[in-house]
């Protein structure tokens, strides 16, 4: 399989020189490669923008390697994670798998392994997105039934047609059904943008999606706080396309 040009990478390292060096090597063999310099930032770009996988340092200041993983796999749990670091004790390398790394390589290495394993990861994931990416339409919430395609709503008490945001949304907490549904996840991809505005806009479409599934006790949105949101019910059934 070949890989496209257009695969974006997040590179987060500390050292500008070395993360300069890496990242120009990286984009010699064809890759889009965005640099960040500390942990914090890395995770800004993340929520900002679309990457195909993260290569990482481990020791960072303001948010470190594992951390910032963390958080990256709470917003995408499939994204490839690859930690660069000097750090080679056994519990470190264990703390990057647990957190769920693709792979961990200790400083220095050679430059042709990162690339080799890089494409490894990437075309697994790749060979793995159709059955991922399955579109899935219709969804039965306890007594109601939701239809993506056509935002109906509808129960024994009738029919109510949602807003094309509404119906994302009520999307997104089904596929996160009975877990959290992270702010930043819903803000990302359905306001393009993690803000004040966004995120009031946001708690205004939780609280009609409330009103539209009030009829049954059994379905509940209920707010976690400090995370997100989370759609309660007996069960989702769904087709799909």
């Amino acid at each position: 399989m070949t890989l496209q040009t257009t695969t974006r990478l997040l590179l987060v390292e500390d050292d500008p020189n070395f993360g300069m060096v890496l990242k120009d090597y990286l984009e010699l063999h064809d890759y889009d490669v965005t640099l960040c310099t500390d942990g914090q930032q890395g995770f800004n770009m993340f929520k900002k923008e679309h990457f195909e996988a993260c290569i990482l340092d481990v020791m960072m200041p303001i948010k470190d390697g594992f951390s910032l993983a963390t958080d990256i796999k709470g917003i995408d749990p499939h994204m490839p994670v690859i930690f660069l670091t000097a750090k080679a004790m056994k519990a470190d390398m264990l703390e990057g798998f647990r957190i769920g790394a693709d792979d961990y390589i200790t400083k220095p290495f050679d430059s042709e392994i990162l690339l080799c394993k890089l494409k490894a990861i990437l075309q697994r994931r790749f060979a793995a997105a159709p059955a991922e990416k399955e579109l899935v339409f219709e969804y039965q919430l306890g007594h109601y039934h939701f239809n993506f395609k056509t935002r109906l709503i509808t129960s024994a008490q009738g029919t109510q047609k949602l807003s094309p945001k509404e119906a994302e949304l009520l999307q997104l907490l089904c596929q996160h059904l009975n877990d959290v549904l992270p702010r930043e996840v819903a803000l990302s991809k359905i306001w393009k943008d993690d803000n004040y505005f966004t995120a009031r806009s946001m708690d205004v479409f939780v609280t009609k999606l409330r009103k539209y599934l009030k009829g049954d006790p059994q379905v509940e949105i209920v707010n976690v706080h400090g995370n997100g949101f989370r759609l309660i019910a007996p069960e989702v059934e769904h087709q799909s396309a």
